[in-house]
């Protein structure tokens, strides 16, 4: 007989999902976790929620959990202003130094985001005549669509995701297309190069990069999945990995909140670090 989700199991599973990964799904998302709940339910014939959810908290079923409550809604070059500041203002002048450039992605999702940054790089390098070592760190909590990023094989609907004209994508994919607004889309090895994809949990208290490592951080669109309070602590954990002088992007509708003092701001969510 199939189990029916009740509300002690959503609220169960609001607090271990918070628990472990510090996703905060307030009551307006109930339907949302009863959706996850039953996808869950269907995929590993739970009959006992009480159950599944003591191995879940005891490390049993734990990644598939945390896999079935991300949210994973991404385009390539969404939210474009960035990719041109990186282009027009960041990168002219870096790659005349010999130092490397790294950039840490830490919403990878299924990878368009980290895939368009590593693309908008190689492009950089090539008008601009340089040799300089550049390099895209990209993780997320999520292990399949990790999974499916390390691919770097997309279906893209030119309609829905307009991509960009400053560039010629065939350089970094290859492309076919599969009909009259949808492309085959695959990564050339030129890109996967440069490109790293490692699982790591924005809600650790420690995070395994060096203090000031990246020039970059692309951290758009994953903070509004937390409280305030946690927003707070993971931007003042990322910031401490950014150099002086390197950019920060945020989502368009993610604030910078404490850290305000610490940067100039340039419009359009892009903040540079002048300051610990």
């Amino acid at each position: 007989m199939s189990v029916n989700i009740n509300n002690n199991d959503i609220n169960k599973a609001r607090e271990i999902i918070y628990k472990i990964a510090g996703i905060y799904l307030p009551t307006s998302k109930d339907s949302t976790i009863k959706n996850r709940l039953d996808m869950l339910k269907r995929k590993f014939n739970i009959q006992d929620f009480d159950n599944f959810f003591h191995q879940v908290k005891h490390g049993h079923f734990k990644q598939e959990f945390v896999n079935a409550f991300t949210t994973n809604k991404t385009d390539f070059f969404r939210e474009g202003f960035h990719f041109d500041d990186m282009l027009d203002r960041i990168l002219p002048h870096r790659l005349k130094e010999n130092e490397p450039i790294k950039v840490y992605c830490s919403a990878s999702s299924t990878g368009e985001e980290p895939y368009s940054i590593a693309t908008t790089l190689l492009y950089a390098k090539e008008i601009y005549c340089s040799s300089t070592p550049v390099s895209v760190l990209a993780t997320d909590i999520d292990t399949s669509v990790l999974d499916f990023a390390k691919k770097g094989k997309y279906v893209i609907n030119t309609k829905l995701n307009p991509l960009p004209t400053w560039v010629d994508l065939k350089d970094y994919f290859d492309i076919k297309h599969k009909n009259d607004h949808e492309l085959f889309m695959d990564a050339k090895s030129n890109l996967k190069n440069i490109l790293t994809f490692k699982q790591q949990n924005l809600y650790d208290s420690r995070y395994p990069f060096g203090i000031k490592e990246f020039d970059i951080i692309f951290c758009r669109n994953v903070l509004i999945y937390f409280k305030v309070s946690d927003q707070e602590q993971i931007l003042s954990q990322i910031f401490s990995h950014l150099k002086i002088g390197g950019t920060l992007y945020l989502g368009h509708s993610e604030n910078i909140l404490n850290l305000a003092p610490k940067v100039d701001r340039l419009g359009k969510n892009i903040f540079v670090k002048v300051m610990d």
